[in-house]
């Protein structure tokens, strides 16, 4: 294999595997992440490494989680020991500890990846998803784009779209648009007494989006037979803000606790 080719290995997409191979949006990528002197650096699913050979020229602690043995032994013949391959489901292994994260991610994993991310304390994180995936990342209230995973990004990061990338910038090229995304943690916007349930609440709320909050609640046991002092019940989750949706689920653990 060669440095930005993968050889005989044939991305899957069944994987939603589409490789970067422009260097030049690499660079962008790697410019916006900021990384420091001392930074240890996280990436997921470097593919051909057009990312990592980047990142290496930047840290001295870049470690990269490979699901395709082939592609963990093509980046490791390529950088050597400048950076540490661990191979793996990166959904199933613990993570190392991190300070910067830049990925390009595969779509069929973009989500639960993200979520994965969002447990994790870190400075900033650069990745590239599906245009699709980003817009519903930076989503606000009222919009078709609103969802679980928009309050979850807002509730703990600061999340801007900072380009767009045409699929000819990919190794096969995928039939959509991508998005470079950054995300900076920063204190919450708003407090919640327990943030499982606050999770819990929000996840169960846009599973059922087209229904009420009353029904979603009650269909998962949520919801208490004396429902006084529960705010938003007729309303349906896509009509309410982070901010409301973490009074709903104060409201619900102190009356679940009483």
């Amino acid at each position: 294999m060669r440095p930005g080719g993968g050889g005989a290995f044939s991305p899957r997409k069944s994987k939603g595997q589409n490789f970067l191979i422009d260097g030049r949006v690499a660079d962008r990528q790697v410019s916006h992440a900021r990384i420091r002197e001392g930074d240890t650096v996280l990436e997921v699913g470097p593919g051909y490494g057009v990312l990592t050979e980047r990142l290496v020229g930047l840290s001295s602690d870049v470690k990269a989680i490979e699901l395709e043995p082939e592609l963990a032994a093509h980046i490791e013949r390529l950088l050597g020991d400048r950076v540490d391959v661990i191979v793996g489901d990166a959904l199933k292994l613990e993570w190392p500890r991190f300070d910067v994260f830049v990925s390009n991610l595969p779509y069929s994993v973009s989500t639960p990846i993200i979520f994965k991310l969002l447990e994790h304390d870190f400075r900033r994180a650069v990745v590239m998803v599906q245009r699709e995936f980003a817009e519903r990342m930076v989503a606000t209230q009222g919009t078709l784009d609103y969802s679980r995973l928009s309050v979850n990004v807002y509730h703990r990061c600061h999340a801007e779209i900072l380009e767009t990338v045409p699929p000819s910038r990919f190794r096969p090229r995928p039939k959509v648009e991508s998005a470079v995304v950054l995300l900076e943690p920063r204190p919450p916007p708003f407090e919640v007494e327990d943030t499982g349930l606050f999770k819990e609440v929000v996840d169960r709320c846009f599973q059922h989006r087209r229904k009420t909050i009353r029904s979603a609640l009650r269909s998962h046991g949520l919801l208490p037979d004396d429902e006084a002092g529960v705010p938003y019940l007729d309303e349906r989750a896509e009509t309410l803000s982070p901010e409301q949706l973490g009074e709903l689920a104060d409201a619900l653990h102190r009356r679940l606790k009483s």
